[in-house]
């Protein structure tokens, strides 16, 4: 393989690491660093979504006691029943929709027009909830009734248009519904296990015919730079958000998405 492509699997996947829990849209950096390095080794975005996994097994590592906790003591145990379905229905109206519309997604939304409009849109969005300051109603996932979990995976189903953010979705539709801020971070990560794994499982099964083994490598080696510095990057935005709100990120999105939206434009 050449060593070229070696290190923009790297660059792509610790940028995939670094972004795909800040509400700023992993998909959309990717997307945008893949054209500024001239990365298009394997077609379709396969690549971006499958090293998703990489940072879905970081979360597993870092929260693995909680996880193991939940599903250990899931037969006699109200709150990690009450966890458990909360994720699963959310999950199961996110999956819905995006199995759905998948081909027009795919075909008519993975565009740098759409990924701008998205960005802004989208910060634009973050402000306004942050300057709303909505009242708590949550302060565990385990609080959270059927209604909000359904709302919530409506909400986080938004994310399938790039540019959204999916942890930006989660959030900022966790924070509408009433989650404390580190409640809505929290139920972010968790609900991407299985919306990331399910995602990605599908659109490598749906573009399969479009892989071989060199292909294969290239996603190893993406997936073990986004799982590293997705360690560093989830322990950083738990501090962070404990300390701070969303505004620099909204900030941020609104930015990168004009300084994208005039280069289109030139």
């Amino acid at each position: 393989m050449d060593l070229q492509i070696f290190f923009k699997a790297i660059i792509l996947g610790i940028l995939e690491g670094l972004t795909e829990f800040l509400p700023i849209s992993s998909t959309a950096h990717l997307i945008i660093a893949s054209k500024i390095i001239n990365f298009n080794e394997i077609e379709n975005h396969i690549f971006e979504i499958a090293i998703q996994l990489g940072a879905i097994l970081a979360v597993i590592c870092l929260y693995h006691r909680k996880i193991i906790k939940i599903i250990t003591t899931l037969p006699n145990n109200r709150n990690s029943q009450q966890f458990t379905l909360n994720i699963l229905i959310a999950f199961s109206i996110t999956a819905t929709i995006g199995f759905l519309l998948y081909p027009i997604i795919k075909t008519h939304f993975f565009s740098l027009k759409i990924i701008v409009i998205s960005l802004i849109l989208g910060g634009i969005a973050f402000i306004i909830i942050e300057k709303a300051q909505i009242s708590t109603k949550f302060t565990k996932i385990e609080e959270i009734n059927s209604k909000t979990a359904i709302l919530l995976g409506l909400l986080q189903s938004l994310a399938i248009i790039p540019g959204t953010s999916r942890s930006g979705a989660t959030i900022m539709g966790g924070l509408l519904l009433g989650m404390k801020r580190e409640i809505a971070t929290e139920i972010s990560f968790f609900l991407a296990l299985p919306t990331i794994f399910a995602a990605t499982l599908y659109d490598l099964y749906k573009n399969y015919h479009a892989l071989n083994m060199d292909h294969l490598f290239i996603i190893i080696i993406g997936f073990i730079s986004a799982f590293l510095s997705s360690l560093i990057i989830i322990k950083w935005f738990i501090n962070f958000i404990s300390k701070n709100n969303f505004t620099i990120f909204a900030y941020y999105r609104i930015i990168i998405g004009t300084i994208l939206g005039i280069y289109l434009i030139l």
